[in-house]
């Protein structure tokens, strides 16, 4: 490691690998430290889903911008990725109405309708016969969670500028600009901390101030069903209703206000887990299933059987077979804020945090990332 940087990063999860690639492309020297010995939180137990479609306003606007850097990472950095989009499958004409009303707010594309055919089709065959149709949500971008984020902080620490420090941690800043770390003191112009749901261990009062806390989830790997006799092959994030109640250019529609009515009536065991049904495959085949959300100041580490029959259940049902073969249960968990979709927040002299406290990290970060540099090289 070099005796003096241009930027500290503290984290290497999506967040802070997304800033350390785009002050890397700045000219600026990196060093990337991580307390842990590869990326093992937020960022590789997610669907792998930018979702980018979905989302509205300013949110919008990151997305896109991110879009673009996860496929030129993808490229350079030599991980997987597909542009092959989302699949929202309405189930109901109250699911239908919102995809309808969404896809003519959107007259440049990016929504495109289907009929119940076309969405089984793209579903790979099966299908809860209850579908009425669905959207292509053509903007939406995929990676595999489980090997993105290592590929790109691995292809991050064979770059001239960057250095990245595994095993250890960020423990404050010192009174002259430095940081002080596990391993001895780090001179650095500047400091970005991506510590997620973590920052309240770091700058307590800036994550009260923004009420940050811990959005946990639970989530399954399962073996894919098949369809005559064969995997099937599932190319874009599938989501479902419920899905259609936590983004906002879903949830903002008219028609959303009657779909949350429905299923409270209909389906309150997954409004009851605050679940978004959605499902990724990865490239082995195999289906990242998901999820449920409850949010509290420390997150107890016990999963619900209740919740994974649940959710379990509900993905069987959509891919219109009777039971799904689990390999993997997990525990997720992400920063979450009511004021605000994400948290930029100046912590001491020098010294800068940034979470994504709603969910969207892999969705955001890297458009984030290129909003945060370009303020702070203008302000400097």
């Amino acid at each position: 490691m070099s005796s003096s940087y241009d930027l500290l990063v503290v984290g290497a999860g999506i967040v802070g690998l997304a800033h350390a690639a785009a002050a890397a492309e700045r000219g600026l020297r990196v060093l990337v430290i991580e307390r842990d010995g590869h990326a093992a939180g937020a960022s590789v137990r997610n669907f792998g889903h930018c979702c980018i479609t979905a989302q509205s306003g300013e949110l919008l606007d990151l997305a896109r911008a991110a879009r673009e850097r996860w496929l030129s990472l993808s490229s350079a950095a030599e991980f997987w990725s597909t542009a092959e989009g989302g699949l929202a499958v309405a189930r109901s004409a109250a699911e239908a109405g919102v995809l309808e009303e969404l896809a003519a707010t959107r007259p440049d594309g990016g929504v495109r309708l289907l009929g119940p055919e076309e969405t089984r089709k793209r579903i790979g065959g099966g299908l809860d016969p209850a579908a009425v149709g669905g959207a292509v949500l053509e903007e939406d971008v995929r990676v595999d969670p489980r090997s993105a984020v290592a590929r790109l902080a691995a292809w991050l620490g064979r770059q001239p500028l960057v250095d990245v420090g595994w095993r250890t941690a960020y423990l404050g800043p010192e009174d002259d600009g430095a940081a002080r770390t596990s391993r001895g003191i780090v001179a650095a112009a500047r400091t970005i901390v991506c510590a997620g749901h973590d920052l309240d261990y770091l700058f307590p009062g800036a994550a009260d101030e923004a009420g940050v806390q811990r959005c946990g989830l639970q989530m399954a790997l399962v073996d894919a069903p098949t369809a005559g006799g064969s995997p099937v092959e599932i190319a874009p994030a599938v989501l479902t209703g419920t899905s259609m109640l936590r983004y906002p250019a879903f949830a903002d529609t008219a028609a959303a206000a009657e779909l949350r009515t429905e299923l409270e009536r209909t389906h309150p065991e997954l409004i009851g887990i605050d679940a978004n049904l959605m499902l990724t495959q990865r490239p082995d085949g195999t289906l990242l299933i998901g999820d449920s959300h409850v949010t509290l100041g420390t997150m107890p580490p016990f999963l619900e059987e209740a919740t994974s029959t649940t959710l379990l259940a509900s993905a069987a049902q959509l891919l219109g077979v009777e039971r799904l073969t689990v390999r993997q249960r997990w525990q997720g968990v992400y920063a979450s804020a009511p004021q605000a979709p994400y948290l930029v927040a100046d912590v001491a002299p020098g010294v800068t945090a940034v979470s994504v406290t709603s969910g969207i990290g892999m969705t955001i970060s890297h458009g984030l990332a290129q909003k945060v540099l370009d303020e702070l090289l203008a302000a400097a």
